[in-house]
């Protein structure tokens, strides 16, 4: 079972679903979220928001997602999700052009989310701030809007995307179905 934190995203519906198709997702709301919980799950999905990291005292998100640092299964962020990633590792968010069409997004290095997929591949975007690449990560993916458009961690199942699979199609489909896939492996 994958857990999809949900962080008030009008699209989090649809991550779960996509999920659903390949394996069994439970979501859960940021604010239900019992990290005590965490190990019952094969894996962890933390969703889009409507907030601006940018503009907020965002002290209170590190502290209570500190356990990303020791966890040992696959989390993938999407959004505000791959942001949250990002500053729990030392990232720096700023604000950028607001993106919300979609983009060609071009992979520069091997990551396991993006088998199968064209390259460049298109993906849909919603967002206007970003994140760099934290300590610890390979950039993995970018595109002419945003430098890091996707990231993983060169020791552990950590991805992050900036834009938003769910919304991006058969691709988008893909790129959950790998992370599904990724999950699967790691319980073998």
């Amino acid at each position: 079972m994958i857990l999809l934190v949900d962080f008030g995203s009008n699209k989090a519906k649809l991550i779960e679903d996509a999920i659903n198709k390949i394996d069994v997702c439970e979501r859960i709301g940021y604010f239900d979220f019992d990290e005590k919980t965490i190990d019952q799950y094969q894996g962890v999905v933390f969703s889009g928001a409507p907030i601006l990291l940018s503009e907020i005292d965002y002290s209170a998100y590190l502290k209570a997602f500190e356990w990303v640092l020791t966890y040992k299964k696959p989390i993938l962020g999407i959004c505000f999700g791959h942001q949250l990633l990002g500053l729990i590792h030392k990232a720096t968010v700023s604000m950028q052009h607001e993106d919300r069409g979609m983009q060609w997004i071009e992979v520069i290095a091997h990551n396991p989310l993006f088998d199968d997929l064209e390259n460049p591949v298109e993906m849909q975007e919603d967002h206007c701030e970003s994140i760099s690449v934290p300590p610890g990560f390979e950039l993995c993916a970018t595109s002419d809007f945003t430098v890091n458009e996707a990231m993983h961690h060169k020791s552990k199942p950590i991805f992050g995307v900036q834009f938003h699979p769910e919304v991006s199609g058969k691709n988008g489909e893909l790129l959950i179905e790998n992370f599904c896939k990724i999950v699967q492996l790691f319980q073998k």
